[in-house]
């Protein structure tokens, strides 16, 4: 059976697996993102991954951005000593192998699409809400990537132009309000702290470490009304972002990922009202959220979807009615 190599890169975690035509993971292994010599670890890990298996024939990348895609490089935000690098080059390198390279929300977006919606959406919006927000957009059954690899960047989409300045350079992205870092900001500058239950056996490691979102989502689920209130915040921002993406692009389905969406119900009910509120013309309406099926594992089965479709040059595509091209 013929494999690919899937690669994942973030600032916390890198991943690498083998995967097969209908996206079943042979193996994999991930290993923390180290200060220093990012790529050595990279190599390490592939080369683990790889040996004594299957040789693939292809790879493809999910990497943090921004990225160029004209020139193989990136520059993640989480990776300092990552300015330009020339990441496609040196995995091609490397492996000896066709290498592809895109952002690795919009590998989220579109593993996502293949191991869980090809079948009923041609088109969708992958949200991934985490430390950041990423996004990455399917039209028409293909990853949409933008001439230099940058299409997606939804969490900086403006939903405030008199909002805070954002590190992008804009104002009011909504990044701001509904990023895990910014909802704890916000819930801690309007007056809450964490409240762990006295019988949770987390609530010693809880007390002593930093606030942080899963501390916010649990007083939030507990009725917290400040921690409730962030949430409310960030969900009406999240939905301003998907009202106009869909009145833009008329995806049918939304699917949202990361640590944040872990909430559960106190970030997708007040997400639902918004929606309801703010979304206008039928087809926005219509949108349908769902919360990731694939979770973690979303960024590399995208990242060997793109590698089957573009890289695999000597194996054929995966089934499916939606080929990303």
């Amino acid at each position: 059976m013929t494999h690919v190599l899937a690669i994942d890169i973030g600032g916390t975690k890198l991943a690498a697996a083998l995967v097969d035509r209908a996206g079943t993971v042979l193996r994999s292994a991930t290993v923390p993102t180290p200060r220093e010599d990012v790529f050595g670890a990279l190599a390490r890990l592939v080369t683990g991954v790889v040996a004594d298996g299957p040789a693939p024939v292809a790879v493809g990348i999910g990497c943090a951005g921004p990225l160029n895609l004209a020139s193989g490089t990136v520059s993640p935000v989480n990776i300092t000593t990552w300015r330009d690098f020339p990441l496609r080059e040196r995995v091609r390198e490397l492996t000896g192998l066709p290498t592809v390279l895109a952002g690795d929300a919009q590998c989220f977006a579109l593993g996502e699409h293949w191991l869980g919606m090809a079948e009923e959406s041609p088109s969708m919006l992958g949200i991934v809400v985490s430390t950041g927000i990423g996004g990455g957009l399917v039209i028409g059954g293909a990853p949409l990537l933008g001439p230099t690899g940058n299409a997606g960047h939804v969490g900086h989409m403006t939903v405030n132009p008199d909002g805070d300045p954002c590190p992008c350079g804009s104002r009011g992205c909504v990044e701001s309000y509904a990023s895990g870092p910014n909802l704890v900001r916000w819930a801690l500058a309007n007056g809450w702290t964490p409240n762990p239950s006295p019988d949770d056996s987390t609530a010693g490691p809880e007390a002593s470490r930093s606030p942080d979102g899963a501390m916010l989502a649990k007083d939030a689920a507990s009725g917290h009304p400040v921690a409730l209130a962030a949430f409310e915040r960030g969900a009406r921002a999240l939905a301003a972002m998907i009202v106009s993406t869909a009145a833009a692009t008329e995806v049918t389905h939304v699917v949202i990922g990361g640590g944040v969406a872990n909430a559960g119900p106190v970030l997708f009910d007040p997400l639902e009202r918004a929606m309801d509120e703010l979304a206008g013309f039928a087809f926005v309406r219509a949108v349908e959220i769902r919360r990731s099926k694939l979770g973690v594992q979303a960024a590399l089965a995208g990242a060997a979807k793109l590698a089957w479709s573009r890289g695999a040059t000597t194996a054929a595509p995966p089934p499916g009615p939606h080929d990303a091209r």
